[in-house]
């Protein structure tokens, strides 16, 4: 393991002599997840959820599979729900939703192996997340006013900065950049190849003539300051020479956001929303967005649809037969009164 890393819990709940136990069922589930091509970080997830669901029903003296029903899943579901962390605040809809979806994969996994009898889980409610607007997006000299931030006279301030001009770019997620490695980016063509990123699908999508400036500069003057013997062709590296961690990123843009005084709140994925939504605003076709951003179904991409007011305006302004007719006698006040009643 890289310096930096994060132990797995290992400890077994239960019974550790007992093979039959809900905790050792689960490490085969998650070997099952592995030889299934399921990703990384939804095994690493799974395996949060299901610790914390096991270590729930160890507490109620409930151990084996064929132990849970559907009444004591909907209890743990209650559980969840009422559940308040740290900071006093509730799990969110979307915290929950990921622990019903892990359990509700591993029973089915445990039906389909005739492991239990029948599923508990299969018609167990899913929580709805409401699809709510990005709450912030910058406009274009917000962006540049966010992009001067970090200190150019430093190795670290230039790896920031071509970090942040990459996301504004491509619009990808931080952990698609995470994996991005130097052979990834054509700098001829201005091209970026995304490689296994969300639903391990691959995808080429362009990078602005900017953007790959700054990395050219990263690559001669800042990366080989991180490289070491260990490291691998990861564009990005951190101060041991590994892969950078997501967190880290989020950390660094939000810190960014608090230095430029913009009163707006958001990190990595604030890039992708303002990126989409600019774009949207400037004419481009949503479905060449939807292929930047790596949709699978374009609903998801149409959010930006109702972000981009700009455009609302000009149809609106364009188009609206009022447009241009100013009240030549401005009703007074009780008139206005009466107006607003009818």
């Amino acid at each position: 393991m890289h310096k930096g890393g994060v132990q797995k819990n290992t400890t077994p709940i239960g019974n550790p002599n007992d093979p039959e136990t809900l905790y050792y069922y689960m490490l085969r589930f998650l070997q099952h997840s592995e030889v299934m091509h399921v990703s990384p970080r939804t095994i690493e997830g799974r395996r949060t959820h299901l610790r914390g669901f096991i270590t729930w029903c160890d507490e109620r003296s409930l151990a084996h599979p064929a132990d849970i029903t559907r009444p004591i899943l909907e209890r743990y579901q209650r559980h969840l729900f009422l559940k308040r962390k740290a900071n006093g605040q509730p799990l969110s809809i979307a915290a929950q939703q990921g622990y019903i979806l892990s359990i509700r994969a591993c029973f089915k996994w445990l039906t389909k192996s005739n492991h239990i009898l029948y599923n508990p889980a299969s018609e167990l409610d899913i929580p709805k997340i409401p699809k709510g607007l990005p709450k912030d997006i910058l406009s274009p000299s917000e962006v540049e006013q966010l992009l001067n931030q970090p200190d150019l006279n430093t190795a670290a301030g230039i790896k920031d900065r071509v970090i942040m001009e990459v996301l504004y770019s491509t619009g990808i997620r931080r952990l698609e950049l995470c994996n991005i490695k130097v052979n990834d980016i054509n700098m001829e063509k201005c091209t970026l190849m995304v490689v296994q990123g969300k639903g391990r699908k691959d995808r080429m999508i362009p990078i602005g003539e900017r953007a790959i400036t700054w990395v050219r500069k990263y690559l001669e003057d800042v990366r080989p300051e991180f490289v070491t013997i260990d490291s691998n062709n990861y564009l990005f590296l951190n101060i041991y020479g590994d892969i950078t961690n997501a967190n880290w990123l989020s950390n660094m843009v939000t810190k960014y956001m608090k230095k430029s005084k913009l009163g707006k709140k958001g990190s990595c994925h604030l890039f992708r929303h303002t990126m989409a939504s600019l774009m949207l605003e400037n004419g481009a076709d949503i479905r060449y967005i939807q292929m930047i951003l790596g949709h699978s179904n374009i609903e998801t991409t149409q959010i930006y649809t109702q972000v981009s007011i700009q455009k609302l305006i000009d149809i609106h302004t364009a188009t609206h037969p009022g447009k241009n007719k100013k009240p030549e006698n401005r009703p007074k006040e009780t008139e206005l009164s009466k107006i607003m009643q009818n």
